[in-house]
């Protein structure tokens, strides 16, 4: 095959020069998971590699393009080779968001399964490379024959009908997932915010605002008018942004805390047997003196760290028991529990003036909190006023 001289390619501007170095700061990203991955070998590393890999993949086509690529080189068969990955990026987005809120999450056998539709799709467009490369007249054109007049008008619209569903259907997977972990970390840390991973939350909504995106720029393609290059570059500006983020934040969260979710190494943990009511009601009973006397004379609230675990460990109950007896005997989730004392000491030494020594939210911390957010939404849910209005009103009072 002879190839026209170079003319223009590559071209270095403002579509082609973004989409670069963005793609190319992702590629470095991607190296440095799966390298972290081959020491720690851990699932999520390599997961977000593998996303990442892909999206810089498929910023691809638009990269050269821009970079007058197609202009170039007339006949190139780079189309062949650029394979949609959609149906791959679905259940890796779903395996990486169960693995972040997992601990000890394995991808198995039994998992392939989720990526059966994309080696369909593959050997597919393999075959029409090996059908179209045998026909006369290949080499001079860019696109054969079955890619003009079956992969085009058929295949594509199935696949992006596919994987359009698929995607839908495992990004909503992913946030039942997300929303569950946030509703669960309430029964075992007493202070959530560095523990919500909101980087997760981000990670999901900027992919589905992107996927989002993409769908209202196909419909308008297909009913209302043809978009061109230039229009259609915002949304891989706006994926390249967004994968450089992902990485970023990807390989500097610190997923460690989540080894608090792990059974314990008998994978048993007794629960208060229904069986017996008044046995069950003498030992939350017992339970609750037990945890009382830890808040109110040792104050152990006073720890920002305090989790069910450390809780268990000093009242020699295993974890699902105590989580029962706050349960049940409080009628309150762990974090609640807590933050129930880390309020009422905090209004306590506001009437003793420590608001002089400290601001409200050092006083805050004092009492046990670690995030201003967390303590200002805790305070307003508990006493139906912002701290400095409830100052306020202690100073009507007579405060000094």
């Amino acid at each position: 095959m002879q190839m026209l001289p170079l003319q223009g390619f590559p071209q270095f501007n403002i579509y082609s020069t973004p989409l670069l170095i963005l793609v190319v700061q992702g590629l470095i990203l991607c190296f440095l998971l799966y390298g972290r991955y081959y020491k720690r070998r851990s699932v999520l590393d390599v997961l977000l590699a593998c996303i990442l890999l892909i999206m810089c993949y498929h910023r691809t086509t638009y990269t050269i393009g821009f970079m007058d690529w197609y202009d170039t080189y007339r006949n190139t068969k780079i189309n062949y080779f650029l394979v949609n990955m959609e149906m791959l990026m679905a259940p890796l987005i779903y395996f990486y968001v169960k693995s972040a809120l997992t601990p000890n999450f394995k991808l198995q056998k039994k998992h392939i399964k989720h990526f059966i539709p994309w080696v369909i799709f593959f050997v597919l467009k393999m075959g029409i490379l090996i059908y179209d490369a045998q026909q006369p007249g290949f080499a001079d054109s860019q696109n054969g024959y079955l890619v003009v007049n079956f992969e085009w008008p058929y295949l594509n619209r199935i696949v992006s009908v596919f994987s359009t569903a698929q995607m839908l259907l495992y990004l909503a997977f992913s946030f039942q997932l997300f929303y569950n972990y946030k509703r669960d970390i309430q029964q075992f840390f007493s202070n959530t915010a560095k523990k919500e991973l909101n980087w997760i939350r981000n990670f999901l909504f900027i992919y589905s605002f992107i996927f989002l995106y993409g769908i209202c720029q196909i419909f308008i393609e297909e009913f209302i008018v043809e978009m061109s290059w230039t229009q259609r570059w915002w949304i891989q500006f706006f994926s390249a942004l967004a994968l450089l983020y992902f990485g970023v934040k990807g390989y500097f969260t610190d997923f460690d805390f989540l080894s608090i979710f792990e059974k314990p190494k008998s994978g048993f943990e007794p629960k208060l047997s229904v069986a017996n009511a008044d046995g069950v009601s003498e030992k939350v009973e017992t339970g609750k003196k037990a945890i009382n006397t830890l808040f109110q004379e040792e104050k152990i609230f006073l720890d920002p760290e305090l989790n069910l675990t450390q809780l268990s460990e000093k009242t020699e109950l295993n974890r699902a028991e105590v989580s029962e007896i706050i349960n049940l005997g409080f009628g309150k989730n762990f974090n609640d529990f807590v933050n129930q004392f880390r309020i009422e000491e905090f209004k306590r030494r506001l009437g003793g003036g420590d608001h002089q020594q400290f601001s409200l939210v050092g006083l805050a911390f004092e009492c046990g909190f670690n995030s201003k957010a967390t303590f200002n939404r805790v305070f307003k849910k508990e006493v139906k006023l912002t701290p400095t209005e409830y100052l306020n009103t202690l100073k009507n009072q007579g405060l000094k």
